[in-house]
């Protein structure tokens, strides 16, 4: 019996450390559904809307226990690592890099500064974007829902079906969603 148990713990380590992300050069988490791009945000979006997905910008840091905890314990579960690849096109900033990149109103500017201007102080942060966004708006004044800090796999899930499904023109909050959701 204790055999079988230590397989089982074997086994579910390995399952672990297998499916969660690999640290790159710079210290973030890097998973298959991050997106390398130039970091020009209008740019992303319109490679996102042709590939019928939405756009994700997921503000990250160095050493950040709650990215952690995101890409080990709530990003490699099957059901949201699938739903992520097929629904969303993921760009990764460094809340500390030096990356230019160029927000939807044009600035360009170094990615810690950039996420100085949006005003993000928690990581990580995940912005979520409309199909379409006015050119005059700033990447934080165009979001149709953020995730600040590590949520459970529930309302990660429910949060990523939510945009999907553009509960954020219904009369639905997401609040609602999600009790909805785990009801059901």
């Amino acid at each position: 019996m204790l055999r079988l148990f230590l397989a089982l713990v074997v086994s579910l380590n390995l399952f672990t450390s297998a499916s969660a992300a690999e640290l790159g050069d710079d210290g973030l988490h890097k998973t298959a559904w991050m997106r390398d791009t130039f970091k020009d945000l209008s740019e992303d979006l319109a490679e996102a809307n042709s590939e019928g997905k939405r756009l994700i910008v997921m503000v990250e840091q160095r050493g950040c226990i709650y990215c952690k905890k995101m890409h080990e314990e709530v990003f490699p579960r099957p059901e949201i690592a699938s739903y992520i690849e097929n629904n969303f096109f993921v760009v990764q900033v460094n809340m500390f890099g030096d990356v230019e990149m160029t927000d939807f109103d044009g600035t360009a500017l170094p990615e810690k500064e950039m996420v100085k201007k949006w005003g993000v102080l928690f990581t990580p942060m995940i912005l979520f974007f409309p199909e379409t966004v006015d050119p005059a708006l700033t990447a934080s004044q165009a979001t149709v829902a953020t995730m600040p800090g590590a949520f459970g796999p529930d309302m990660t899930l429910n949060l990523l079906r939510w945009v999907v499904e553009k509960g954020y023109d219904g009369e639905e909050t997401f609040q609602k969603y999600h009790a909805r959701m785990l009801a059901e």
